[in-house]
């Protein structure tokens, strides 16, 4: 008897673990599926890496954790920012475009934990609007080292990164939404 328990125990934990990760695949699918900007193997990984997304038992859990982890990219990205803006021999113009591309993301931070706000007081347009304003930030500062010929911008993989996250918080809030 005692070992039917312990088996028992252990398949409903196995259970419990296999629903959560369904949350996290089938959440991450119908996002890619709706979103061309969104890769389903990005979506996955990166939010598996934070612990929260283990426990979401729904999407609206999913979407704190890919704000949470947009926030944490965000202050990454401006921490390389200032690294690469501390090296010498700099060409100004770069050093121009990454100064905007700090203020960028220093905003950015800013309206994901506006998004967050208005998110979990049910205010999804204002959700929408500040992390939409947010994954711009990112476009914005890629765009900027475009404008002038033989340029390449150190952060072409930060930003996109830090945009298909918000993808993925967009399209999540419109899946609670719906």
């Amino acid at each position: 008897m005692n070992s039917s328990l312990v088996s028992s125990i252990v398949f409903f934990c196995i259970l419990v673990v296999s629903v959560r990760s369904d949350v996290l695949s089938d959440s991450c699918g119908e996002a890619a599926k709706h979103d061309p900007n969104i890769k389903f193997d990005f979506c996955v990984s990166t939010l598996e890496g934070n612990p929260k997304a283990k426990s979401a038992t729904g999407v609206a859990d999913l979407v704190k954790v890919a704000i949470e982890t947009a926030i944490s990219n965000s202050n990454s990205i401006g921490s390389l920012i200032t690294k690469l803006l501390s090296e010498n021999g700099l060409e100004p113009y770069v050093r121009s475009c990454l100064q905007d591309c700090s203020e960028l993301y220093s905003d950015a931070g800013s309206y994901l934990g506006k998004g967050e706000q208005a998110f979990e007081g049910k205010d999804y347009r204002t959700s929408n609007s500040v992390i939409s304003a947010a994954m711009d930030s990112a476009r914005t500062c890629e765009e900027q080292f475009k404008e002038k010929e033989g340029v390449v911008s150190p952060l072409t993989n930060e930003n996109n990164s830090f945009y298909q996250l918000n993808a993925i918080s967009l399209a999540f809030i419109n899946i609670v939404q719906k």
